[in-house]
């Protein structure tokens, strides 16, 4: 049964009427929902605010280097410290290493660009700080409902939007209803406020129906593939954070790897493909993997008999888009009736792979404007205090510096280091000139034939690993009798046109191998057929950007689904 005929036969839907919606429980979310309660009681007034979380808990599908700035979440909550916020690490110390395949170079200290310079930020785990986020939110009077995955955006008649729907529940594969049959909410809010995170699949049906990415750059996103390790104490440098370039990307390929010296003998470590490659062959994932063998990183993680050292052990993995086009690639962020925060928008700063603050700074600014408007008692109507107020704020000063710092890679490692050398360090982003993309990160796959196949190492199960034991310590796990929620627009397209022209890509850059290509037995065995995993996904939405011919397009599947991450 499809949507409309579950409705015919079932609805209407129960509905709850809220001044604020807010879609997504991550930083930009609960910062969102914690400033409207601020307000509230310092104006005397009552709001009501609801936020939507899709996955099992606040936090659970939270994944982030992170190195954490900690200057919005003092302007949210100055007393952080003495509330117990997990912000206990602090950077000690800043490498930037070139690396070779078997060289490394560390750039000196005193020629670091202020973007890579990291005192007075912290390593932490950013889903422990939703989760103590999520908590201060619950405190002030926000109502969070987690495992509940919003579907559907409302619209009243006039256009705007008046809400969201979430998904109807026990529905099975075959799109009949189970037993466990429980139909969808409707969720009104005066504004609703999307924070869903990188490529939300609310937020990119809202830019194509208001055309909010009309007068920008196309986005371009990065895909950061991350682990944590337990190490000896021995090679434990506690708040030394270590970024990387160069080996084993080539140098016309943007991506970047890190390695954080956390607390309690556990480093994370990941590597960041910008999803422009052009080589179908390329794996993300084996590209990480690949890095970690190399002399500067393994020693790290591996052990040494001889000096009494332990080797590691993994005890985390997890994957996630990040959005990385920076200023020139923001969208028109309000429309009527609701705003999109944090990297739902694409705040992210990718010259100092770092979001967060921007995330919790957007959802402050969103809610100012958002209670402003409704204690004039409007509703439904665009929140423009919201964009000025960005354009004035420190937030929109620190992207604008940055803003050349993605579109300079196009032109290859070497010349995007001397020039973005040169407008951060020697112009201290007082930049005369603007870069431009042209295309999206889609439309950069060349087709299989103009490339050279990547040959990746067999994983040794010690120091480098394959997607399915990656997945199974995500957590990762979907009702398995549901309708699957990577969906194809056209069936015949991966093989017609992936596999023949791309060499079916998706299989590689999945990192949880949700895709892969097996016999068609329904066509004697000689012929392809795409299989589709859904139950490893791990809501890491490459698929959904990386897809030469745009064909596979995520939906949420049930609340509470896909993984379940700790400490990350």
């Amino acid at each position: 049964m499809t949507n409309e005929e579950i409705l015919s036969a079932h609805g209407p839907r129960e509905s709850m009427e809220y001044d604020v919606v807010i879609v997504g429980g991550g930083p930009a979310g609960l910062s969102t929902a914690i400033r409207l309660k601020q307000l509230a009681a310092q104006h005397e007034k009552e709001i009501s605010v609801v936020v939507l979380e899709k996955g099992s808990e606040p936090g659970a599908h939270i994944l982030s280097g992170a190195i954490m700035d900690p200057k919005a979440l003092t302007e949210l909550i100055p007393n952080w410290k003495e509330l117990g916020a997990p912000l206990n690490q602090p950077v000690t110390d800043d490498a930037m290493v070139f690396l070779g395949e078997k060289s490394s170079f560390r750039t000196p200290n005193f020629v670091l660009p202020q973007c890579f310079q990291n005192h007075g930020n912290y390593i932490v785990s950013l889903g422990n700080v939703t989760r103590w986020l999520s908590e201060q939110a619950e405190a002030l009077g926000v109502e969070i409902f987690p495992g509940f995955a919003a579907a559907e955006v409302l619209y009243n008649d006039n256009g705007s939007v008046k809400g969201v729907a979430t998904g109807n529940m026990g529905v099975g594969k075959d799109h009949e209803l189970t037993g466990e049959f429980q139909l969808g909410m409707e969720l009104l809010g005066k504004y609703t406020v999307f924070a869903e995170g990188a490529r939300g699949s609310l937020g990119r049906q809202l830019i194509a129906r208001f055309k909010l990415d009309a007068d920008c750059d196309p986005q371009a996103y990065g895909l950061g593939v991350k682990e944590v390790w337990e190490i000896d104490p021995a090679r434990h440098q506690p708040g030394f954070v270590l970024h990387t370039a160069g080996w084993p990307m080539d140098a016309d390929t943007y991506g970047g790897a890190f390695l954080y010296h956390a607390e309690n003998n556990t480093v994370s470590l990941g590597f960041i493909t910008g999803l422009d490659y052009s080589n179908p062959y390329l794996s993300p994932f084996e590209e990480f993997q690949r890095w970690k063998t190399h002399p500067n990183i393994r020693w790290y993680l591996e052990g040494d008999e001889s000096k009494g050292i332990k080797p590691g052990k993994r005890i985390g993995y997890g994957a996630r888009a990040v959005t990385a086009g920076g200023l020139l690639s923001l969208p028109k962020t309000v429309f009527p009736g609701g705003a999109m925060v944090g990297c739902e928008a694409g705040y992210m700063n990718v010259s100092r792979i770092k979001g967060s603050h921007a995330a919790i700074k957007t959802g402050m600014l969103a809610a100012e404007a958002a209670f402003d408007a409704i204690a004039a008692g409007r509703q439904h109507d665009e929140l423009t205090a919201y964009p000025k107020a960005f354009e004035a704020s420190w937030l929109y000063t620190e992207l604008n510096k940055a803003r050349n710092f993605k579109a300079w890679f196009k032109k290859g490692l070497t010349t995007a280091t001397l020039m973005n050398g040169i407008e951060q360090f020697v112009l201290k982003g007082n930049i005369p000139w603007t870069l431009h993309r042209d295309k999206p990160d889609y439309a950069s796959l060349k087709p299989a034939a103009e490339c050279k196949p990547i040959v990746y190492p067999k994983p040794d199960g010690k120091l480098t690993f394959d997607r399915l034991s990656s997945v199974f310590i995500s957590n990762t796990n979907h009702a398995e009798n549901q309708p699957a929620h990577l969906t194809l627009k056209d069936a015949s397209v991966p093989v017609a046109i992936n596999l023949a022209k791309y060499a079916g890509p998706e299989q590689r850059y999945c990192p949880a191998g949700v895709y892969e290509f097996v016999p068609d037995e329904a066509k004697g065995g000689n012929a392809q057929r795409l299989q589709i995993n859904a139950q490893n996904c791990v809501h890491c939405k490459t698929c959904d950007i990386k897809d030469p011919t745009q064909n596979i397009v995520w939906i949420p599947p049930e609340g509470g689904g896909g993984p379940n991450y700790s400490g990350m």
